[in-house]
C-alpha cells in the first residue's frame, strides 16, 4: 500500500478535508520531504492543473499523483450528474471528463464523489439511479483510454442519498455497462455509515480501487477512535495495493497532519 497527501486548489472549498491548500509546488515539496508517495489533487477546474506543470512537479519531487477530484465541478458551479436539468447534466458530464483527461495524462483516475448529486426535489430515486448509472458508464469507458479507472466514492447520508456503503456502491458498480469503475472507501464516510468497516472492505474486495484515510472525527489518522489496525488487517486480506489518500482536516495544522498520517500508514500499514 502506498500513501498520498491531498491539497486543495478550490478556495470556496475552505475549511473542507484538505490537508495542504492554495500551493501546488509547496505541497508537492512538503510531501516529498515526509516520503509521501503521491499527492491527491482537488482542483477547481482542469485548467488548474495542466499536465505540463504536475509532470514537472512529479518529475523533480519524485512523486505520483494519486487521483484528481471533480468535487469543484459541485463546489463551484453546483453541477450534478443527477440533476433534473439536462442542460446541468451535460455540463457535469463534461466537467468530469475535462478531470480524467488531465489526470489521466498523469497515470492518475478521477474521482466522482460530490458530483454524483441526489435524488429528491422534483427526480425520484429510479429516475436519479439511472441518470447516474448511464453517466459513469460513460465515464468509465471514457477513462479507460488512459489506462486508468474512474474512482466512484459513495458518501455518507448527510452528502447523497444515491450510494452511501461500500455495499451500495458495488451494487451500483453491478449494474454498469464497464467494469472500469472502482470503489473509494472512504474511512470518515464509512465510520458514519458502516456497520462494520472492515467487514465492509472484505465483502467489498476487488471493487476498491483508492482509500482515503481520516479518522472517526476527520482528523489525521490517530486523532479519533477508528480501529486502523482492523482495517490494515482487511486491506491485506483482499491484497489491496493502491494508495491511502489522507483525506483530513489539517489539524491542529497541516505539517502536524501530513506527519501524524505518515506515523499511522508506517505504524498501521507497512
Amino acid at each position: 500500500m502506498k500513501c498520498a497527501v491531498t491539497v486543495s486548489l478550490v478556495p470556496e472549498a475552505r475549511g473542507g478535508p484538505f490537508v495542504y491548500w492554495d500551493d501546488l509546488p509547496t505541497a508537492f515539496e512538503k510531501a516529498a520531504k515526509l516520503k509521501f508517495d503521491a499527492i491527491e489533487i482537488f482542483p477547481p477546474s482542469a485548467d488548474a492543473a495542466p499536465k505540463d506543470l504536475v509532470a514537472a512537479l512529479m518529475k523533480k519531487h519524485n512523486l505520483k499523483v494519486a487521483s484528481m477530484g471533480t468535487g469543484g465541478g459541485w463546489v463551484k458551479h453546483k453541477l450534478a450528474l443527477t440533476s433534473n436539468d439536462a442542460q446541468i447534466r451535460t455540463h457535469a458530464r463534461d466537467f468530469i471528463r475535462s478531470i480524467i483527461q488531465v489526470a489521466g495524462n498523469v497515470g492518475a483516475p478521477a474521482v466522482v464523489g460530490s458530483m454524483q448529486g441526489r435524488w429528491g426535489d422534483g427526480v425520484d430515486r429510479e429516475t436519479a439511479m439511472s441518470r447516474l448509472i448511464e453517466a459513469l458508464s460513460d465515464l468509465g469507458n471514457y477513462a479507460e483510454q488512459f489506462g486508468v479507472p474512474l474512482i466512484y466514492e459513495p458518501l455518507n447520508r448527510y452528502e447523497t442519498n444515491m450510494a452511501c456503503t461500500l455495499a451500495d456502491g458495488a451494487a451500483l458498480l453491478a449494474k454498469l455497462s464497464t467494469k472500469n469503475v472502482k470503489l473509494l472507501a472512504d474511512l470518515y464516510h464509512m465510520n458514519i455509515e458502516e456497520t462494520d468497516l472492515a467487514e465492509s472492505i472484505r465483502t467489498a474486495g476487488s471493487a476498491i480501487g483508492h482509500v482515503h484515510l481520516a479518522d472517526s472525527n476527520r482528523r489525521p489518522a490517530g486523532g479519533g477512535h477508528t480501529d486502523f489496525a482492523k482495517i490494515a488487517s482487511a486491506l491485506r486480506e483482499i491484497h489491496y495495493a493502491g494508495y491511502l489518500s489522507a483525506e483530513c482536516f489539517p489539524w491542529p495544522d497541516p505539517d502536524s497532519a501530513a506527519a501524524a498520517t505518515r506515523r499511522a500508514v508506517e505504524r498501521f500499514f507497512a
